[in-house]
């Protein structure tokens, strides 16, 4: 059986398990291990390529991520989505619904919600990007016998096809309650409807007044409502800010109805200079059984100006004893266990990720590295020597990176099979800062702590520092991985807050 977008109770013949404003409707074949991560161990971004505005779904024990194709307006005509048994390893489904099957619509295809019900397979979208009530477009839906479709247009016309509210018809999320009772959320332009979704799921119902659209809209409220319920009280998400812009952000409310009233609490989610920016337009996955859930979202890498260049993350998000939500920190991992390096850029050398680990070929140093910007941090990883007289680490505080042996202003920790621990700067040459030694072999445990000129080198024994020097030369940039004169792999990178 599939999963409905809901929380509570369902009168059906299976269990019904809490899936994070899901309803998981699992078998115990179909059951799998709950996923309990900090964040996307495999990395953020989770899947390859430009997307957004990801709304998420659990059906038969497997989670499924339907985002907005980030591309210019006029070339987004299709949506694809992404579905994985484990939050690591992700199958890519193309074009689950084009506008060549949805004659109304024409670009501008944007927020896909997922749900099923009475074993239909419905995604709700917005398409054409109306800009008044004398326009042609709106918020659709589209309907399959599958969860990766194809979708067809269910209705021949938009469901809401003018502005209501002062809301423009975007953004939709749709959520089942425990009664049954299914609601769409919508709005752009800095307004928020809530409506009612009949049986059918294609036509809109009224509420007692005899309203077909209520306006719920928070304070600070741009756009991307989400819902989903967890303890009987109703979560309310949404983005605030402009999408383009660094101030892109998520905020939330608690109810004890579906429909309100909302008001805001916190500001949970935000950009991380050090990280990533313009975080915003998000869904939450909670893992069937357990009281684990996920924020998923899009954010724009550092080095990217162009707003279209989006990708999708997930980081972990709690609960505090009273049920807010904790803020969110964005985290950065990578176990390489997902079979890829996505979100990693190479200079120089050969790098592959090959039996969960991220090789390099010997070379003279051959560089990858993260698209961040820490400051004071911990940055830890697995490094294992292959072939090769020379040393592998970790370059941190990295800036101006290109192709060659010291290509690159920046730091330098690094281990050799002999045991010998370099650290050094380099700026087109390399200077010198300490030298030390740890048990020879060619598997080692490598952390560099720095904060301000502090500079601190562990390796296998993360007590003591082999190396501690001051030098402040170099005062924040990126953080990779390099190879001297030697081959080796990867495994377990992870940098964060000062521990």
């Amino acid at each position: 059986m599939a999963t409905v977008k809901a929380t509570g109770l369902v009168a059906r013949s299976c269990a019904a398990l809490l899936a994070g404003g899901l309803i998981a409707m699992l078998s115990p074949s179909a059951a799998v291990a709950a996923p309990e991560y900090s964040t996307s161990e495999a990395g953020n971004p989770f899947v390859d390529g430009w997307y957004a505005d990801p709304d998420t779904v659990v059906y038969d024990g497997r989670y499924w991520v339907f985002p907005t194709t980030s591309k210019s307006y006029s070339e987004q005509t299709y949506l694809d989505a992404f579905s994985s048994k484990d939050l690591v390893h992700w199958t890519k489904h193309s074009e689950v619904l084009r506008t060549a099957d949805v004659a109304w619509a024409k670009y501008a295809v944007w927020a896909p919600a997922p749900i099923e019900r009475n074993g239909k397979y419905y995604l709700y979208f917005a398409a054409n990007d109306i800009q008044s009530d004398a326009e042609t477009g709106g918020i659709g839906v589209a309907v399959a016998d599958r969860p990766e479709g194809p979708y067809k247009d269910a209705v021949g016309a938009p469901l809401v096809s003018r502005f209501h509210n002062g809301a423009q018809p975007i953004d939709q999320d749709v959520f089942i309650d425990d009664d049954g009772q299914a609601y769409m959320y919508y709005g752009g332009w800095g307004h928020a409807n809530v409506v009612k979704l009949n049986p059918d799921m294609t036509s809109l119902g009224t509420f007692a007044d005899g309203a077909t659209y209520k306006e719920i809209t928070p304070a600070d409220y741009v756009e991307g409502p989400q819902m989903f319920k967890r303890g009987g009280k109703y979560y309310l998400m949404w983005s605030e800010g402009g999408w383009t812009g660094p101030d892109y952000s998520v905020s939330y409310a608690i109810s004890d109805s579906p429909t309100g009233p909302f008001e805001k609490l916190d500001r949970v989610l935000a950009q991380d200079p050090a990280v990533a920016k313009g975080s915003g337009h998000n869904s939450v996955v909670n893992v069937p059984g357990t009281d684990i859930w996920y924020i998923v979202y899009h954010r724009r890498p550092l080095s990217e100006t162009d707003g279209n260049h989006r990708q999708l993350a997930y980081d972990r998000m709690y609960f505090n004893e009273d049920g807010t939500i904790r803020r969110i920190r964005m985290e950065v991992k990578d176990n390489f266990a997902d079979g890829n390096a996505l979100g990693w850029r190479t200079y120089g050398g050969s790098w592959a990720v090959a039996g969960g680990r991220y090789r390099a070929d010997r070379s003279l140093g051959g560089k990858a590295l993260l698209d961040t910007d820490f400051a004071d941090f911990t940055y830890d990883a697995d490094v294992r020597l292959g072939p090769g007289n020379g040393d592998a680490g970790l370059t941190f505080r990295v800036t101006r990176p290109s192709v060659g042996v010291d290509g690159y202003s920046g730091y330098y920790a690094g281990v050799g099979r002999d045991g010998k621990v370099v650290l050094g700067r380099a700026d087109g040459s390399w200077t010198p800062l300490g030298t030390a030694y740890t048990r020879p072999g060619p598997a080692h445990r490598l952390r560099v702590t720095a904060v301000g000129p502090s500079i601190k080198v562990y390796v296998d024994d993360m007590r003591t520092p082999k190396i501690s020097v001051t030098d402040g030369t170099y005062g924040s940039g990126a953080g990779g991985l390099r190879v001297f004169d030697t081959a080796a792999s990867f495994d377990n990178v992870e940098v964060g807050p000062v521990r």
